[in-house]
């Protein structure tokens, strides 16, 4: 008789931890962590990605990190990263995506994923005014320095179309800028409204070539984890929301409404 209580004994307190695991395990289910955005991109590129004086992020695709939070119902953290990091981290899982003005291309798509383009964008010229140059046939010319970014679109163009001049290539945006500030380079190619941004605070050795020479726009996007599926389609779905309820409109005209209305008087398109 012992024998059969102490057995019901050990059978009635296994139920009992076993329903004790089972409504633990329910509880943590019905009550998930609030999960954390971590958002990658490089805070050197005013008026997208940059800092206050306090360090704080701020810029175009803050903003519009922060709504897309917003729409997912997770808080956002800003991973300021060197741009030649920011792919590296994705892949790896420091990263949850990249906002960063990313231009979406081939060669990038072999590795990551992409949302769909929420901006668009072509290469322009930041010419000095003493190199006489006024479009891009005549900065490919012998003689002829023209300062890129490692990396960046206007390296890649410059190495395929313009083999007659001599490409500087630098690591950093400031870099470009000022050998052509200094008469060291004939002209720095980068996206339009990084060449308006840089004309506008050098007019007295610079010049602005906005006008496209490219056959086709470049895209911006979302850059993400290519196991990340369902996040990606998450982010397109915000995309789509936020250009149709005017989200991106705010934002241009929090950060761009100078610029846009240059590229309106020359008819050209605008990023957003």
């Amino acid at each position: 008789m012992k024998k059969i209580l102490s057995v019901l004994m050990i059978t009635l307190v296994s139920l009992f931890i076993t329903a004790c695991d089972k409504k633990q395990e329910t509880k943590v289910e019905k009550e998930p962590a609030k999960k954390v955005l971590t958002v990658g991109m490089e805070l050197a590129y005013p008026p997208f990605e940059m800092s206050d004086k306090e360090g704080n992020p701020q810029g175009v695709s803050v903003d519009f990190a922060k709504a897309l939070g917003k729409y997912l119902g997770r808080e956002v953290v800003i991973e300021n990263t060197a741009w030649s990091g920011l792919i590296p981290s994705l892949k790896t899982g420091k990263i949850d995506l990249i906002i960063s003005s990313m231009t979406i291309t081939d060669e990038r798509k072999k590795s990551i994923n992409f949302s769909i383009p929420y901006a668009q964008t072509s290469l322009a010229i930041l010419a000095n005014k003493d190199s006489a140059v006024t479009n891009i046939d005549e900065l490919n010319q012998a003689g002829k320095k023209i300062a890129v970014k490692k990396g960046s679109t206007g390296h890649i163009y410059a190495t395929k179309n313009l083999k007659n001049a001599e490409i500087l290539v630098f690591d950093k945006e400031n870099t470009c800028v000022l050998e052509v500030v200094q008469g060291k380079a004939d002209g720095f190619l980068y996206d339009q409204l990084t060449i308006y941004k840089n004309y506008a605070q050098h007019k007295d050795t610079t010049i602005a070539l906005l006008k496209p020479f490219q056959e086709n726009p470049e895209h911006w996007g979302v850059a993400l984890n290519k196991k990340n599926v369902q996040l990606r389609a998450q982010v397109d779905e915000f995309i789509k929301k936020a250009k149709a309820d005017g989200t991106f409109a705010t934002f241009a005209k929090t950060h761009l409404s100078a610029a846009k209305a240059t590229f309106d008087e020359l008819k050209i398109p605008f990023f957003f």
